[in-house]
């Protein structure tokens, strides 16, 4: 199994957004014709974006004739999940201070919904 990276280019985050939005299964042709403010580029283009996006274990391709079609292989949400795990677990000094120094430009509506969380992940965990 690929190790999934998680750092997107602007571009992969457009193709990206495209595959959450549109999928299942879309073609180069249908990830072109969905995109937003980007019709000026070329099918070689995001056929290799979306060809790296599956490279990187960030979209799943299967075969259609000739052609491939693409998937997301995770949730926006999972995503962003993964990338904080994987930023935490990269954190040499303690993690509980790093999480601090992320929440204090935290607004209070975000704080309400950390609590929120919380509350929720307690819940399920007895």
């Amino acid at each position: 199994m690929r190790q999934r990276s998680t750092s997107l280019g602007d571009l992969e985050r457009v193709v990206m957004d495209t595959l959450w939005s549109h999928g299942p299964a879309l073609s180069v042709r249908d990830v072109m014709d969905n995109m937003e403010g980007t019709k000026d580029l070329a099918y070689t283009t995001i056929m290799t974006v979306l060809d790296r996006l599956a490279k990187k274990g960030l979209a799943e391709r299967v075969r259609d004739g000739r052609a491939w079609r693409y998937t997301a292989a995770s949730s926006r949400e999972e995503l962003a999940a993964t990338a904080l795990r994987s930023t935490l677990e990269n954190v040499q000094a303690d993690r509980k201070l790093a999480m601090m120094h992320f929440l204090d430009d935290a607004s209070p509506a975000e704080i309400d919904d950390l609590r929120a969380a919380l509350a929720e992940v307690e819940r399920r965990h007895g």
